[in-house]
């Protein structure tokens, strides 16, 4: 067995970025950006009112003074003359600095009669005025590749005059389950049978992750099945398997792939759920092959998968990020494997406790957990308080 970093560096090693495309602005919330996105313009191009007001000489702008207001310049439409000595311009948010004027007037602090102004209070020189350029310049890098695209990215990108961004493709991941003893939900249950939940499971986090799910058919234990089956894959960027990753006799899927040309790289790690994980190539299709236990698939694909889809994408190799916690139950000592352990949080979260039971095949309790508790391998027993690190399964969007 091999370490869980270890085994998560050979995977993230062996791939890379899908390619580019070009997608509307308004479709690119969410995706990973794969080219810079440099501001087309000047954030504001000129000088503009920061408020409602006037703009003035501040030389003329002092307590008591009465102004001659000569025009306005409300946002898109500017004033074209001139604020001379004793003048001012009515001016509203957004409006352009006229020339001559060097500060606005406040309307709060003014009072106005017919084409008159009196100040209220001195205005300072610059005041209440957005410099050209304040947000960017034309040319600044606004948005650098492997970012994933929020509201407020898309915004930015809008204001820099972007109708059309570069991200990266989806990667296509195709998910291949397998076993004589699955049927689908809603479906009749072979004699002995359970339904099949890991394809499901593991497309809803491909898809939440960036991905693009393509779900196979249930491949039973059979070598012929399983070949043709994962046939279907070509043309993905991941062949995802679960089930058949065992030792038993009926854990099929590296002895069916082998003939055809399926290179191991490692098999087995020093994890709990999650021993049996399968790594390799089938011709140029990675293959990443999950347990059948249907936590151990989930958690696995949580400390493996995840990662692997944000190389995909285009972002940072890396682990799974992870925070710090302290322990609302003390918990025994740890064995040789590094262990992932279902837990909840407090409202805070900052306290967490494991469940009792840890059973690979307990979905509810996958299912009620918001964190996995992580536990390095020969970790001593630790008593309630103690600090471990866990990772939120809630800001995985899983």
């Amino acid at each position: 067995m091999i370490p869980v970093s270890e085994a998560r560096s050979r995977i993230l090693a062996g791939l890379s970025p899908t390619p580019a495309e070009t997608v509307p602005l308004a479709a690119a919330s969410g995706r990973v950006l794969a080219r810079p996105v440099k501001a087309r313009l000047t954030q504001p191009p000129a000088a503009v009112s920061a408020m409602d007001g006037y703009a003035v000489r501040s030389a003329d702008a002092t307590d008591g003074a009465i102004l001659d207001v000569v025009g306005s310049a409300p946002a898109g439409h500017p004033f074209a003359g001139v604020v001379g000595p004793g003048q001012a311009v009515r001016i509203f948010t957004g409006g352009f600095l006229p020339t001559g004027a060097d500060s606005i007037l406040l309307q709060e602090d003014a009072a106005a009669e017919g084409s008159l102004v009196t100040v209220r209070e001195t205005v300072a020189e610059g005041r209440w005025i957005r410099p050209a350029g304040l947000d960017f310049t034309a040319g600044e890098t606004l948005l650098e590749p492997g970012r994933k695209l929020t509201a407020r990215d898309i915004g930015l990108a809008a204001a820099a005059n972007h109708p059309w961004l570069a991200v990266h493709r989806a990667p296509r991941i195709g998910i291949l389950a397998t076993g004589d003893e699955i049927a689908l939900p809603g479906e009749p249950l072979p004699p002995g049978g359970i339904v099949s939940s890991n394809a499901h499971a593991l497309a809803a986090l491909v898809r939440a992750a960036g991905g693009e799910p393509v779900v196979l058919p249930i491949a039973p234990d059979d070598e012929a099945a399983i070949i043709a089956l994962a046939a279907d894959a070509r043309g993905c960027e991941l062949l995802l398997t679960t089930g058949g990753a065992s030792v038993g006799d009926h854990d099929l899927v590296q002895k069916a792939l082998g003939p055809q040309g399926f290179a191991l790289d490692f098999w087995k790690i020093a994890m709990r759920p999650g021993k049996p994980l399968i790594w390799g190539r089938l011709g140029d299709t990675p293959l990443l092959g999950l347990p059948g236990n249907p936590v151990s698939a989930i958690v696995c694909a949580v400390v493996f998968l995840l990662p692997a889809l944000r190389v995909m994408l285009g972002q940072p190799a890396g682990a799974t990020p992870t925070h710090a916690a302290v322990l609302g139950a003390p918990l025994p000592e740890n064995d040789k494997r590094e262990d992932y352990m279902r837990a909840t949080l407090s409202p805070d979260g900052r306290v967490v406790t494991a469940f009792r039971k840890q059973d690979s095949s307990m979905l509810k309790t996958l299912a009620r957990a918001e964190a996995l508790v992580m536990r390095a391998p020969y970790a001593p027993a630790l008593p309630e308080g103690a600090e471990v690190q866990i990772i939120r399964l809630d800001e995985l969007g899983i």
